[in-house]
Formats: C-alpha cells, sequence, structure tokens
C-alpha cells in the first residue's frame, strides 16, 4: 500500500477540558429546507452538555438567516464566502470544537431527526465499550421503520467497497444488537478528540464523498475501534440536499472519491485495475439498458479526476 496522506491535526490541544463535553459539526449548503426540523431535534436532547458547531459553505438560501434565528450561547457558527466542500468544513468545525474544549466530536449531517437520547447514548457507548468511536442506528426518514444504516464494514475483496448493515431491513434482535465496526458513513459518528492528533483530520481533497471511507480505513489501520449502539437512534432524510443519487453531481464526485481513495491507500496497480473494472461495467451496462443517458461519461471524467488529484498530491 501506498503512503497514506492526510491532513494534519495542527490546532494545540488543551491540556484541559469540561468533561463529557460534546462538539457537534455540521456543514450546511443550501440546507434550510432541514434545519427547522434538524435544529428541533436537537434542543430536545436529554444530553445538553454540547455545543452546535454549524460551518455554512456560502450558502444561497435562507441557512445562514435560520442559524441566526437559531442562535443561543451553545452555538458557533463558521461562515465560508465560498463552497470548501464537507471534508474542510468538518475539519474547521473539528478545530473549532477543540478549541472550545470539547472531549468528544460528533460528525453530524442536519438532513436527520436526532431521537431525545441520542447523544447520550452515543457517549454512554465510549464509556461501555471503552472505544474511539461510536455511530447510532441510522432509519430512513422515509419510510422510518426502514434502516438506512446500522453501522456498516469494507469488503476488501470488491476494491475495499464499503457496505451499510442491515441496509433496508426492518429492525430483528440480530440488526438491534451492540457490534463492533470497521465504517461508518459521517452522517453521524462520536468521536473522541484524541482520534484526530493520531491519525489526522479529513483529507479536504475528496470535496465531498469518500472522505468518511478514507477517515474510517486510517482508523482501521490504526487499529481503532468502533461499536455500533442500536439504542442510540436517528432519522436520515437520504440525499434530501445532493440532487438525489442519480444526479451528474452524485455520479461524478461518488466517481472522482473512489478513485482518489483506492490510489491513495491501495496503489497505482491496485486502483487502475478496479478503475477499469467499474469503467467496463459501466459500458456493458449501458449496452444492455441501452441507455444513451447512461452516466459513463460523467463517471469516467470523476475517476479520471480522482487519479490526477491522488498522483499529484
Amino acid at each position: 500500500m501506498s503512503a497514506r496522506k492526510h491532513q494534519e491535526l495542527t490546532v494545540a490541544m488543551p491540556t484541559s477540558f469540561v468533561a463529557g463535553k460534546v462538539g457537534a459539526v455540521t456543514v450546511t449548503y443550501n440546507s434550510a429546507s432541514v434545519l427547522e426540523a434538524f435544529f428541533a431535534s436537537l434542543d430536545r436532547q436529554s444530553y445538553t452538555n454540547f455545543v452546535l458547531i454549524a460551518v455554512d459553505n456560502a450558502s444561497q438560501d435562507q441557512t445562514i438567516a435560520l442559524l441566526d434565528a437559531h442562535h443561543s450561547d451553545r452555538q458557533i457558527v463558521i461562515g465560508n464566502v465560498t463552497n470548501l466542500g464537507v471534508a474542510a468544513g468538518n475539519n474547521q468545525g473539528i478545530r473549532a470544537a477543540i478549541e472550545a474544549g470539547c472531549e468528544y466530536i460528533l460528525l453530524l449531517n442536519n438532513d436527520v431527526v436526532l431521537d431525545v437520547e441520542m447523544i447520550a447514548q452515543l457517549v454512554q457507548g465510549l464509556h461501555d465499550h471503552t472505544c474511539a468511536m461510536t455511530v447510532p442506528m441510522m432509519y430512513f426518514h422515509t419510510p422510518p421503520e426502514r434502516i438506512w444504516a446500522a453501522g456498516g464494514g469494507f469488503h476488501p475483496k470488491s476494491g475495499w467497497r464499503v457496505y451499510h448493515r442491515f441496509a433496508f431491513e426492518v429492525d430483528t434482535p440480530r440488526s438491534s444488537r451492540a457490534a463492533q465496526i470497521d465504517y461508518t458513513p459521517t452522517c453521524c459518528v462520536l468521536i473522541r478528540r484524541d482520534v484526530f492528533a493520531e491519525i489526522g483530520l479529513m483529507d479536504e481533497r475528496y470535496f465531498v464523498y469518500s472522505d468518511d471511507v478514507d477517515f474510517m480505513f486510517r482508523a482501521k489501520e490504526a487499529h481503532l475501534s468502533m461499536f455500533f449502539v442500536p439504542n442510540a437512534r436517528l432519522w436520515h432524510k437520504v440525499n434530501g440536499l445532493t440532487g438525489g443519487s442519480e444526479s451528474d453531481f452524485t455520479y461524478y464526485y461518488g466517481a472522482r472519491g473512489r478513485a482518489l481513495f483506492l490510489y491513495k491507500h491501495m496503489g497505482p496497480m491496485y486502483a487502475f485495475f478496479w478503475t477499469c473494472f467499474h469503467a467496463a461495467y459501466d459500458v456493458l451496462r449501458a449496452a444492455l439498458y441501452r441507455s444513451f443517458r447512461h452516466p459513463c461519461a460523467v463517471k469516467w471524467r470523476g475517476m479520471r479526476d480522482g487519479r490526477k488529484v491522488a498522483l499529484e498530491s
């Protein structure tokens, strides 16, 4: 494997902090349609020792106005004049949380609704399992009984793709057990702050998509443990802010992030094989379905650009 590159944590680590304080970091970009429900579920949390750090990536809608209206002494707003991407926005929030004396960092989407005990359950899970990270049960917002992700893992034999545990299933006793996991989307994950000192921050070259895959892979390589905590729950408005799973934006950045991850962590030969495999699969699928709208060109451009970014830096 090639040497891993990531952004180092340069913020000085405080010598003391308020025990148990959580820094909830969320990155907003034209998020006005989801913020009211997000704020309401945060305000109902039974665990109150937290600060919300909202990093706005130059929203053009009413996001900033809503953030200002929700202002409190438990909220920090960081406004960017341009869209720096999710990874860079998360890094800004992580640094701010550490500077604010937070012991734990909660990376959190804002297109979610949280159960009233979610933060409390995640913090308790860190202590119960003596682990570095905890993850909640994530349901689809619609239908609310279907699981989106109960943690996840990596598939080494299929090019280190990731998967969500029990995706699209309804809860059963098997899916409702605590479990050690290797991967989770950073839609919601509670992280001990010393993890960032050990493996670095998010890799900002991803902009969006696969930044979570990269971070979780580095955590796995460093043998940092992560647990799924089933009693912590949220509901996710999947693809509510990105134009859907079949938008050119999603196709491009999904392919770009995938190629960057492979070239960064697995080396050129391995990455070349799997990107060629995916390209061939796309061509075959387009031919079988006679789809002239199939996004082969968009995905190939993403893979090309991801390779370029990985090899140039």
